[in-house]
């Protein structure tokens, strides 16, 4: 099974035209994504199986974990390397259990550490706190301060991520949280040089890989 240790975390979403979607998708792959999860958002028509299986197929050469947003039934049908949830699931065991083959499970985090408590108790393979600064894509989400993060490392040796408004211009003031990575969406798809701006993050960022 692939492993989530940390790094630059792309959300991709689906909803958008293939044809400026995969270009820039690949292009960030080739800058060095480490991990890539795909929003549970489609349009009504669209072709879900041509894109997941698209999606995969670009991440496969690189050896990148791909995960779904929520959708346990697309985590069975396409045999995905995980899946994000939103928060807790309460049936967690029992979803396990009937997928039938190994796969990475994430969990969005926010101030109420009680989150990272039922990780830890999981066993899960990575917490994502969002958001930390304000952002469109995150506006359902509370600002998550530094010491929750903090306090997160002390609790867990998961890899942990933060998310939500973050840019190559303020990506600097998380690295004392002590971060394993970010979790990036437009800033990086709807660059003009997605390769470029994944290489200025690896390089702005220190990515502190945890086993």
């Amino acid at each position: 099974m692939k492993k989530i240790t940390g790094g630059i975390y792309l959300v991709v979403d689906p909803g958008q035209d293939e044809e400026y979607l995969f270009p820039r998708l690949q292009q960030a792959i080739d800058g060095g994504i480490d991990c890539i999860q795909i929003w549970d958002h489609w349009k009504p028509d669209s072709d879900r199986q041509a894109s997941i299986q698209q999606i995969q197929a670009l991440a496969a050469e690189q050896q990148i974990p791909v995960l779904i947003n929520n959708n346990w039934e697309v985590l069975q049908q396409f045999n995905m390397d995980g899946i994000h949830l939103d928060q807790p699931d309460e049936n967690l065991a029992e979803k396990v259990a009937s997928i039938g083959h190994p796969f990475l499970i994430g969990v969005t985090c926010g101030n109420d550490l009680s989150t990272v408590r039922w990780a830890i108790d999981h066993q899960l393979d990575y917490i994502s706190f969002c958001s930390m600064f304000p952002s469109k894509s995150a506006s359902v989400c509370e600002i998550v301060s530094s010491e929750t993060v903090q306090e997160a490392q002390r609790l867990s040796t998961m890899p942990i991520f933060v998310a939500g408004g973050i840019s190559l211009e303020n990506i600097e003031l998380l690295k004392s949280t002590g971060m394993n990575g970010v979790a990036v969406i437009s800033s990086v798809l709807d660059a003009e040089n997605p390769k470029k701006i994944v290489e200025q993050y690896r390089a702005k960022m220190t990515i502190n890989d945890r086993h």
